[in-house]
């Protein structure tokens, strides 16, 4: 299992077998904190009594170090994941509330014979387990790690496949791609004991994080402008400590708002190395805008062009990278780009994503603003929020999209801007763009950090009201109020409206060797476009150049689906075999 995934840390190698217990530990460490031999993981506490293997960064170790010394703890070393252990013993699973920064861990305590699995509040690091038969439970950060178990055997989940044709990622908040694998949620812990191994099934999970209520607000511009310096002080401390490494750091920069104030803020506290990306053969570049905030903030600037055939090449790569079926193409520039960063010595990086899903980014948030005072019903209202998540007019997968965002909507108070938003940070974020940063970022042995999923910074766009988030025709608005009122960023990016393309859905019309490339790989006798009923489908979009059915067919753009089972049938050609280790 360690072989599968030793990608995630190629720099130590580590166990812990309890055979009397049943139990055993695995670590691959990715050394960005005290490279000493003492950050060895797993690590034990003073009486060896609790033992740890962590993934991820805690961000306020610094301060959690602090007040485990005052309180009598004896540290060995000089990270961030002892604080776990020590917080472990001094609060039990408490010290979940008190972690500031992005994980996923297994600590077993031998004083109560039980294993905590734990992920952290935004999910930005993924945490996966199985049950045998036997009655055994094996957890992971990456599914392919089961595929190395003799007693696996790998089945598509079809109810999740359902999902991920539907939305391009599957929303389900405990199930995966595939059967029998699951999920720990974001903000959720697992207690497991003796007990618990002999059920069958998920094991159950407590939720330790909750989004914190809507303040309203008052309508005072005064009000306005000291929640946006709350915000800038609180991004402020964030970037800072997430730039606290021993080994380079970088940030990547689009020139777009998001990653432009994390290259701002971070320029304040010390000088900064920033990277873009563009593409060969596009219209599409944002390099201008970089070079301008690169500029403003004087950076160190490095470029990337990615080409074409570069995606072409890296596909299959970039495929068995994605183990939990998602269909965002970004994953595989961005591998590349990861890729690029490490062998320009770059081991840490800080990205802008995040900030759309919790400050109300997205043109569904619009939509949703849109509806709260519309004379639509509320089935129309959510059918409308359906089809721009999905991209089809409607499909079998309709009911049970409704019925989950349903629940957000119950949750929201029943106002459907909060309700799109808490759909996106509980389901969208974390089973799609969150796992594009994971598994692109670890897959090259790169470390991505992403500041706006800071659950303080959650914490602060989680209470913040519609009418300040959507305001006089801006989006993000307490953002760029914050940008404006510190003068982070010149006023042509601070005023830029958000930019987004599916360079896929591009490169698969206009550029004739990719076409065929995906042509061949889609249209595959023992894919899934037959079982799928999508055959004559494809046929249409490849082979008539039809870009998608009239109403009142579901599918509206041919191309959307085209490259969901584009990464389907190479997805399966990966992982409904036995093939434990990339190639």
């Amino acid at each position: 299992m360690g072989d599968a995934i030793a990608h995630r840390g190629p720099d130590d190698r580590g166990y812990h077998e309890a055979p009397a217990d049943g139990l055993a530990l695995g670590h691959n460490r990715l050394s960005i904190i005290d490279l000493s031999p003492a950050g060895h993981q797993p690590m034990f506490g003073e009486d060896r009594s609790v033992v740890l293997t962590f993934n991820g960064e805690i961000y306020n170790f610094v301060e959690l170090r602090d007040e485990l010394l005052a309180a009598g703890h004896r540290f060995s070393s000089r990270t961030d994941s002892e604080v776990i252990v020590h917080g472990y013993e001094e609060w039990g699973e408490g010290v979940l509330e008190r972690l500031q920064g992005m994980f996923a861990f297994a600590l077993w305590d031998d004083k109560a014979r039980a294993l905590v699995l734990a992920r952290d509040p935004m999910g930005i690091k993924p945490l996966y387990y199985w049950r045998s038969a036997a009655g055994g439970l094996y957890f992971a950060s990456e599914i392919k790690a089961f595929l190395a178990l003799p007693e696996f055997r790998p089945a598509v989940n079809l109810h999740a496949l359902r999902q991920y044709l539907e939305t391009n990622f599957i929303y389900d908040a405990h199930e995966s791609s595939l059967e029998g694998v699951f999920k720990i949620p974001p903000g959720h812990c697992a207690r497991v004991d003796a007990r618990a191994l002999r059920s069958v099934g998920r094991i159950p999970t407590q939720a330790y994080f909750e989004p914190p209520a809507i303040v309203p607000w008052s309508g005072d511009l005064a009000d306005a402008d000291a929640r946006a310096d709350r915000l800038h002080e609180t991004l402020s401390t964030v970037v800072q400590q997430h730039l606290i490494a021993d080994v380079p750091v970088g940030l990547l920069l689009s020139g777009g708002l998001d990653s432009s104030i994390v290259a701002a803020l971070a320029s304040r506290h010390q000088p900064v190395r920033t990277i873009s990306m563009a593409f060969a053969d596009s219209a599409i570049d944002e390099r201008p805008f970089a070079r301008m905030v690169s500029k403003h903030v004087g950076s160190t600037h490095e470029e990337v062009i990615i080409r074409p055939e570069e995606i072409a090449a890296d596909l299959e790569r970039a495929v068995w990278v994605v183990d939990d079926l998602f269909g965002d193409w970004g994953v595989i520039s961005t591998h590349i780009l990861y890729q690029r960063c490490r062998d320009a010595g770059v081991k840490v990086v800080l990205v802008g994503e995040g900030s759309d899903e919790l400050f109300g980014g997205y043109v569904q948030h619009a939509w949703a603003a849109g509806l709260e005072n519309g004379g639509s019903s509320l089935l129309g209202r959510a059918l409308r929020l359906y089809q721009g998540y999905s991209g089809r007019r409607w499909g079998s997968g309709l009911p049970e999209f409704l019925t989950t965002l349903g629940r957000a909507y119950a949750d929201a108070g029943r106002e459907p801007f909060a309700a799109a938003r808490l759909f996106e940070c509980r389901h969208q974020l974390p089973n799609c763009y969150n796992m594009k940063v994971d598994r692109a970022s670890m897959a090259a042995s790169v470390e991505a950090r992403v500041p706006f999923l800071d659950v303080r910074v959650a914490r602060e766009a989680f209470g913040t009201p519609r009418d300040l988030l959507l305001k006089d025709g801006r989006n993000k608005y307490l953002l760029r109020r914050m940008a404006e009122r510190h003068a982070l960023l010149p006023p042509e990016i601070i005023d830029r409206p958000k930019f987004g393309a599916s360079m896929a859905s591009t490169w698969m019309d206009s550029v004739p060797g990719f076409r065929r490339f995906a042509r061949e790989v889609v249209l595959d006798p023992g894919g899934w476009a037959g079982p799928l009923g999508l055959q004559k489908a494809m046929e249409d979009y490849f082979d008539r150049d039809r870009a998608g059915a009239s109403f009142p067919r579901s599918i509206g753009i041919f191309s959307i689906v085209a490259w969901r089972l584009l990464m389907l049938n190479l997805w399966a050609r990966r992982y409904l075999t036995k093939t434990p280790i990339a190639a």
